[in-house]
């Protein structure tokens, strides 16, 4: 049921950033802990993915301040082969352990072609594109894939086994932003739901279960979320089996049963999570000039393709990059729950609030 929106508010992106990088530097966290949970928070923020943006602040604050997070970790990289290598995270926050994940992966694959780094003991990292596209800013292809804490019942199950377990996705265009997917495993990540509580909005149908596993569009009475496919929601499961072998099959680290849960209680205790980034030079294959030049013909034939009547074809990322270029103007809409966080964190470290544009 649909309750009255409160009145909304909007953040300059760069605002946004600052205030961000420095509450979590008053928290404790280093500066490289705080810039890359910032650059990915903005990320979603600037995307549109407001699930995976600066709405995950004040959770992340709590993490670090509670000793889940390393306020200061020791990030060491083991090569195991020509292609492949382990990054051991020390239980930092996901963003930091991910993004020297991907520029590891870059690195191996100027040689080898193609690599793969495995992620230990890492934590959540937010929107899983953000990572992705690293990879397509140095002309590779970028492939990110990561599990999580059950929330996600399987097809026809009536109870949380998989996590969200995301894959994100991005290849360079031929223009001037990448092709770019992300994607979570459930028909919506929890964060929306938490986001559609605090907006009073309805869930949109067969998206998540309440307790005793029947479809609910009640944003408070979801216990879990339904795979992503609905009546076929059986390779949307399959698709977070995919996940999961990649983040904890190949890292060693937890399935996503055995992990503790993202939003508590416990703060303290590191969740040991594992994650998978993939790099592929085109170079190492056809030659990048002939991959651009494909992808380019290809992006041009799909966005030509005919559409139904009041709708519009886009290729994965069309809809961020727009709305980035949007947002950047007209500022990140903040919802109220959100806002109230920002005021909380606000009075307890001594930051200013950023100026709101309505």
């Amino acid at each position: 049921m649909n309750r009255q929106e409160p009145a909304g508010a909007a953040i300059l992106p760069q605002a946004a950033r600052q205030f961000c990088f420095d509450v979590l530097g008053a928290v404790g966290a280093d500066r490289s802990s705080a810039e890359a949970a910032t650059r990915a928070m903005l990320h979603g923020s600037v995307h549109g993915i407001d699930s995976h943006g600066v709405r995950l602040l004040d959770h992340y604050a709590t993490a670090f301040e509670g000793g889940r997070l390393n306020t200061s970790p020791r990030l060491t990289f083991r090569k195991i082969r020509r292609g492949s290598g382990l990054l051991e995270a020390d239980h930092a926050h996901g963003a930091v352990a991910t993004f020297r994940a991907m520029e590891q992966a870059c690195d191996l694959a100027e040689e080898a072609g193609i690599a793969g780094v495995g992620i230990r003991n890492s934590s959540h990292f937010g929107p899983a594109g953000a990572f992705a596209v690293t990879a397509a800013e140095r002309g590779m292809l970028g492939l990110v894939l990561a599990n999580s804490d059950s929330f996600v019942r399987l097809h026809d199950g009536a109870a949380p086994f998989h996590g969200t377990n995301p894959i994100g996705m991005a290849m360079p265009s031929g223009g001037e932003n990448p092709w770019l997917l992300d994607m979570a495993t459930s028909a919506i990540p929890y964060n929306r739901v938490q986001l559609y509580r605090s907006t009073g909005q309805s869930l949109p149908e067969a998206t998540a279960s309440d307790a005793e596993g029947a479809d609910t569009q009640d944003a408070d009475a979801a216990a879990m979320l339904a795979p992503v496919g609905a009546g076929f929601g059986f390779k949307g499961a399959g698709l977070a089996g995919m996940a999961e072998i990649f983040a904890a099959a190949l890292t060693g680290m937890r399935l996503s049963p055995e992990i503790l849960p993202m939003g508590g209680p416990d703060f303290a205790t590191p969740r040991g999570l594992g994650a998978f980034v993939l790099a592929i030079d085109p170079d190492g294959f056809i030659g990048a000039e002939i991959a651009r030049q494909t992808m380019a013909r290809y992006l041009e034939a799909l966005r030509a393709s005919p559409a139904r009547p009041g709708t519009t074809v886009l290729a994965p990322g069309d809809r961020e990059w727009a709305e980035a270029e949007r947002r950047r103007v007209h500022g990140i809409p903040i919802d109220p729950a959100t806002l109230m966080a920002f005021e909380r964190l606000s009075a307890r470290y001594g930051v200013d609030l950023p100026s709101t544009l309505r």
